[in-house]
């Protein structure tokens, strides 16, 4: 119960209920807290309410009272989550530590139920259908056993979770997208608990957990390692954070979509640089904008980096709630808290304080993809093919030769190709309008096409830019209705005219709940989508995460032959390098009409704006715009399509699953019966030899360099994801373990099994270790001999040896997936500090998380500068000593590398953090509090 030193525990009269809840003008007497952001007034009441629990004191509610917008962040707050939302991706390494805990827990002579999740905890298990099958009517029905052919395993496992540990519930397979059925079923907006009303918030392990925020709901993607300290009752410790004010005018004009507004969003907010603040939407524009669009703009929050982005409670709020099914009483509560906290908005409310402010005009957005491997890097439309043709220079620079003679004279072959080096093509490369061939862009692809024979007999070829996998995917579009209804609709008018995608286009349509394939049938459409290969494939993350499924093997065959850079068109929010599809290259994110679209044109060297996309059955030309739907015709479709009842009838038995869930063998008691020989769960060894108290940390000397890396490596690069290599580690150990190649399954899938995780951590295919140049994937030399191995068999010889390790990196580092094994397996490997030029807040605080260091490079300076080859050996010094005396770590230390010495910034920014650091990392801390 609150201390509630400032009078503010209140009653609440709604309808014919007396609520308690803590007012939030109770302090405007003394601090103006009226014009605080809608967030930080969420987190103010979360301090208000927790008042007094061993983290939060008087002091600490008055940090936010008087939150200063243009402070750096310094202040510290410890925030309590009213909830925790997984995917089974991530869901299952989080319920396998619990299980372990429980088994530590007694090893140290305590009480294992003490573990247990304190707060709700839902799981959606949605990550682990793969596109084996497409393009057939029974798609769904072959990938979904084979889901659960591969995962069994994993599914009785969970089961048994849901029996063993209180305050935990899994949405079966086969069901949804965790963030669409966030959206669509679990969110509360404002939670009522044992009589006391208050907002709901939450933590979960994906990153785009922040897709709940255009429903008000502040949330967004934390580590698995941070959730599991979450459920067991630790308030969450972060800086009080400035926010970004981003104002709203204007409506999206006629061809615009919500995927072309969050694209534009998304390169903004990158530009203006949001990492680490919050993002909070207001102005005259949101009313104009739906759930489902505030929704798909909060989704891509990772994408530019802010650590969430908000939109207020307003009558849209109500409107979808009602509209999904929510109970009416649940809407009284929501608008009754909101408007008596001053969390409404509508077109009186007051604007806030900002830290600082962007604007857009709705009205100026354009049709838009975003690549070829880069959220951030948005394309108009208009100019696609051009930033198409100078981003493939840097995957096939032979094109410089293959131009006609017409163009040849416009750029000599000495010039320098317009790459762009993969950057901000949107903001950086040439004004629409400018020649192609004028910047060393060829103006036609006349290279090597490679003949492929299909299986069903047709007769085809493949070159540099060809579309092979075109699929309406991923959380980010798949819950809004205005874009897949315009998908259905162009699929209809592109059938009527006798289109057909082209044969080599692998087409999936994986939508994010049955809501979606509901009103596709009650609107028809879904009849169009089957024509062009759009069948359903599965209700769950797809092609987004890399669970695309292989492409057709004679497809793959000529990709490789002609080392051709192909490409894939997707409705996510994900689209970097190595992660669709070992195949693909190239990756553009694009609306399902656009992502239809592209499947028609089979390539994406077209100028879809105009030039024809195919011909008719007269042999006429069709062009895009022939087929584009009119705003009128998707929203009409909407309201005659899209029902509420379909809300209920959807999640009525959310929680039942089908025959295969139910029928699962599923183990009992409260300890989990680890099996030995399973290749998928095993007891992790993170606890093993756990003491009581922490024994003392010692400086880091003698330490050698795993892997040197550059600017923007994601957790894609450094976590397992997508699939096993039958030649790496990870792939001779499951081998070893009498598991074939084809039944490997996916990283993501194994990620109960820490053997399996920690041979693929730095095994991305498309990781580049500068320490072993020229090569791609897992390599790196060991030092001092210099021989070239793997990188888990480097990391395995030196812990042989003694010796510690370290990874050097550049700018970003850790951005992307918010992927618990990319800081666990970094501690498995023996790594004991990063030292980078910048961090993603995820990855930074989870690798402070596993007692992994993070340091900073001083501003100006990198490896480079400081002519770092990786060779050297490295010493840290100065770490050791103040944390060992229960003090704040030091802001600086000293690094020696060779015969260098500089200054390096430490990243543990939080007290709680040091605590974590000093104990090995969250989970042994968690576990000797509850002991003690």
């Amino acid at each position: 119960m609150s201390d509630n030193s400032f009078g503010a525990r209140d009653t609440l009269r709604v309808s014919d209920r007396d609520l308690e809840y803590f007012r939030l003008d109770a302090l405007q007497s003394q601090y103006d807290v009226a014009r605080l952001p809608f967030s930080l007034k969420i987190l103010l009441e979360n301090l208000l309410r927790t008042e007094g629990n061993g983290s939060v004191t008087k002091e600490d509610v008055e940090k936010i009272a008087r939150w200063d917008a243009g402070a750096e962040p310094s202040q510290e707050i410890a925030f309590s989550p009213a909830r925790v939302l997984l995917q089974d991706f991530t869901g299952v390494p989080c319920v396998v530590d619990l299980a372990a805990m429980r088994d530590a827990m007694a090893d140290l002579g305590g009480d294992p139920a003490k573990i247990n999740p304190l707060v709700p905890v839902e799981l959606v298990i949605d990550h682990s259908v793969q596109v084996d099958s497409f393009g057939l009517a029974d798609s769904f029905r072959i990938n979904a056993e084979r889901e659960f052919e591969r995962n069994q395993e994993r599914y009785a496992f969970l089961r048994w979770g849901q029996q063993a540990f209180e305050n935990f519930a899994a949405v079966p397979p086969d069901t949804g997208i965790v963030h669409q059925v966030n959206i669509e079923y679990l969110a509360r907006v404002v939670f009522e608990k044992d009589g006391v009303a208050y907002p709901d918030t939450l933590v979960g392990t994906d990153s785009h957990t922040t897709m709940v925020n255009g429903l008000g709901v502040l949330g967004w993607g934390v580590g698995g390692i941070e959730a599991e300290a979450a459920m067991l009752g630790q308030p969450m410790s972060m800086l009080l954070p400035q926010v970004i004010g981003f104002k709203l005018s204007g409506a999206l004009p006629e061809g615009a979509t919500a995927t072309d507004l969050v694209l534009t969003v998304t390169q903004m907010l990158r530009a203006k640089g949001v990492v680490g603040r919050f993002v909070e939407f207001f102005g005259p524009g949101v009313s104009a904008l739906p759930i489902a669009d505030r929704a798909t703009i909060g989704n891509m929050s990772p994408e530019f980096g802010s650590t969430c982005a908000i939109f207020p409670i307003d009558a849209e709020t109500l409107r979808y709630l009602e509209f999904t099914g929510r109970p009416k009483q649940q809407l009284e509560l929501v608008e009754a808290y909101s408007r008596a906290q001053g969390l409404w908005h509508d077109e009186s409310t007051e604007e806030p304080s900002y830290t600082d402010m962007v604007e857009l005009d709705l009205g100026e957005v354009v049709p838009s993809i975003a690549g070829p491997k880069r959220p951030q890097d948005r394309v108009a439309l208009t100019e696609a093919q051009e930033r198409f043709r100078e981003a493939l220079l840097e995957h096939a620079p032979e094109v410089m030769t293959m131009v006609d003679e017409a163009s040849a004279e416009s750029f000599p072959s000495s010039d320098p190709p317009a790459t762009n080096g993969g950057g901000d093509h949107g903001d950086s490369a040439a004004p629409a309008g400018s020649p192609a061939g004028g910047s060393g862009v060829p103006t036609t692809l006349a290279g090597q096409k490679v003949p492929v024979r299909l299986a069903d007999g047709v007769e085809t070829d493949l070159e540099h830019g060809r579309v092979v996998i075109a699929a309406i995917t991923s959380c980010t579009n798949t819950s809004n209705p205005s874009v897949m209804i315009g998908a259905g609709l162009l699929a209809k008018k592109a059938v009527e005219k006798g289109l057909q995608r082209k044969p080599w286009v692998k087409t999936s349509l994986a939508p994010g709940s049955k809501v979606v394939t509901e009103y596709y049938e009650r609107s028809g459409l879904n009849e169009y989508l089957d024509e062009l290969g759009f069948n359903l494939v599965g209700y769950g993350c797809t092609t987004c995460i890399g669970n695309s499924g292989p492409l057709p093997e004679e497809i793959s065959a000529a990709v490789d032959e002609g080392d051709l850079a192909v490409v894939s068109v997707l409705s996510g929010n994900r689209n970097f390098e190595g992660r669709i599809n070992p195949d693909v290259k190239m990756n553009y994110l694009a609306s399902p009409p656009l992502v239809v679209a592209y499947a028609l044109a089979g390539t994406m060297d077209i100028d879809l704006v105009n030039d024809p996309i195919g011909q008719d059955r007269n042999g006429d030309d069709v062009f895009l715009r022939d087929i584009w739907p009119s705003e009128h015709e998707v929203a009409e479709t909407v309201q005659d399509a899209v029902q509420a009842d379909m809300f209920r009838k959807s999640y009525g038995e959310v929680f039942e699953g089908d025959e295969r869930w139910r029928s699962l063998e599923v183990p009992t008691g409260d300890r989990f019966a680890w099996d030995p020989d399973s290749t998928y769960v095993r007891r992790p060894t993170f606890f093993e030899g756990l003491t009581p108290d922490p024994a003392p940390l010692d400086d880091i000397r003698g330490a050698r360099v795993l892997a040197k890396l550059g600017d923007s490596v994601t957790t894609d690069h450094i976590s397992p994801a997508g699939s096993i290599k039958r030649d790496g580690p990870a792939g001779a150990y499951l081998q070893e373990h009498a598991v074939k190649p084809k039944d490997f399954n996916s990283y993501g899938s194994r990620r109960g099994n820490h053997e399996v995780m920690m041979r693929g951590t730095f095994a991305n295919i498309r990781l580049r270790n500068q320490l072993a140049p020229g090569t791609e994937g897992g390599v790196t030399r060991h030092l001092p001999d210099g021989a070239a191995m793997s990188i888990y068999d480097a990391a395995m010889k030196y812990a042989q040896e003694g010796v510690p390790l370290v990874v050097l990196g550049g700018k970003e580092y850790g951005s992307g997936s918010s992927r618990d094994w990319a800081a666990k397996g970094t501690t498995l490997l023996g790594v004991r500090a990063v030292i980078a030029e910048s961090f993603e807040r995820i990855h930074r605080s989870n690798l402070v998380g596993m007692g992994v260091l993070p340091l900073q490079f001083a501003d100006g300076e990198n490896a480079e500068s400081l002519g770092l080859t990786g060779e050297e050996e490295f010493e840290i010094l100065g770490v050791a000593e103040p944390l060992n005396a229960g003090e704040a770590p030091p802001r600086d230390v000293t690094v020696r590398a060779g015969g260098t010495e500089f200054r390096a910034r430490v990243r543990i920014d939080t007290p709680k953090e040091a605590l974590y650091f000093r104990n090995g990392g969250i989970l042994p801390f968690v576990l000797r509090q509850l002991n003690a």
